[in-house]
């Protein structure tokens, strides 16, 4: 029924499936999340933020005499549904450094239609630093999710940026049992060199599945990028992160590193729980930060 002044008139019988059409190209939630930080003293603190629906903002927690800034980006809603669009837009000031992270993993809803949409755009200032630690992303069977998170670091900035999904549910029997995956990361830095990791797994519509991961239950990529870093030092840190995936005591995770064609190193794991590749990626993340900055391993809080 549409109200046309003071008559009720009802709409013809043809119109009935384009308004049913309507409703559903609008099925989903739009949520942008905004965040500036900038150094203030020695501590590291909000500039401008903005959030809308679904994204709830935290103020930043302090963890130890750093002064970085560590905030928990929080989606009360538990997951995305097809239709969302969610995005995240951050920028750390000159000499900011920023700890990112959240409470729990990402959750990703079955689909009969349309994706589910995070996008992520990064800016990190002139010696700048921003670790970007979320938890993994968990897709549902028949979930449909793209993701794109595109960073540009300025001159003297440091990267650290974790990214992970899950096989799925495994628990209810869902591994590789979503519908699609798109996932494309950037880190370009000042010079305009730039580092792609970009991939699209649609394990139903294939006969081989996922290839070789599909006996993996985990798989994340551990990108650590900047200018500001001798070779000598990048070199250094390979070695370190290579003792640690060696050192692993059995078969549950494997990983390999590299250095990319950025200043930097990657590191490539695949895993067949999630604890224990957390505990890797954590004894990864402590030896990078004693490497580049003696500093200590950060204790997060997930509250």
């Amino acid at each position: 029924m549409r109200n046309t002044g003071s008559r009720m008139v009802a709409p013809r019988a043809s119109a009935l499936p384009a308004r049913r059409s309507d409703r559903t190209a609008t099925v989903g939630r739009v949520g942008k999340l905004t965040l500036d930080y900038v150094r203030q003293g020695d501590r590291t603190v909000f500039h401008r933020t903005q959030c809308q629906t679904p994204w709830h903002l935290f103020p930043p927690m302090y963890l130890d005499d750093s002064g970085s800034a560590y905030t928990l980006l929080v989606n009360p809603s538990g997951g995305l549904v097809g239709g969302d669009h969610l995005s995240i837009d951050l920028s750390v000031g000159p000499r900011a450094h920023v700890l990112i992270s959240t409470p729990s993993a990402n959750r990703v809803y079955r689909s009969l239609s349309q994706e589910a949409v995070q996008d992520v755009t990064i800016t990190v200032g002139k010696a700048g630093i921003l670790e970007w630690l979320p938890e993994h992303t968990i897709p549902f069977a028949g979930s449909r999710f793209r993701q794109n998170i595109n960073v540009c670091l300025d001159t003297g900035a440091t990267l650290i940026l974790w990214d992970a999904i899950a096989s799925g549910r495994i628990a209810h029997g869902e591994r590789w049992g979503f519908t699609s995956f798109h996932n494309h990361i950037q880190l370009t830095m000042s010079s305009g060199a730039a580092v792609r990791e970009q991939y699209a797994l649609a394990p139903a519509d294939t006969k081989d599945g996922v290839g070789l991961v599909d006996a993996w239950d985990y798989v994340g990529s551990l990108f650590i990028v900047g200018d500001a870093v001798s070779a000598a030092r990048w070199t250094s840190l390979e070695g370190v992160l290579a003792e640690i995936l060696e050192s692993q005591p059995d078969r549950a995770v494997l990983g390999g590193v590299s250095q990319p064609s950025v200043p930097g190193v990657v590191v490539k794991l695949v895993a067949r729980s999630a604890p224990v590749m957390t505990q890797v990626v954590m004894e990864l993340w402590a030896a990078v930060r004693q490497v580049l900055w003696e500093m200590p391993a950060a204790n997060l809080r997930k509250y």
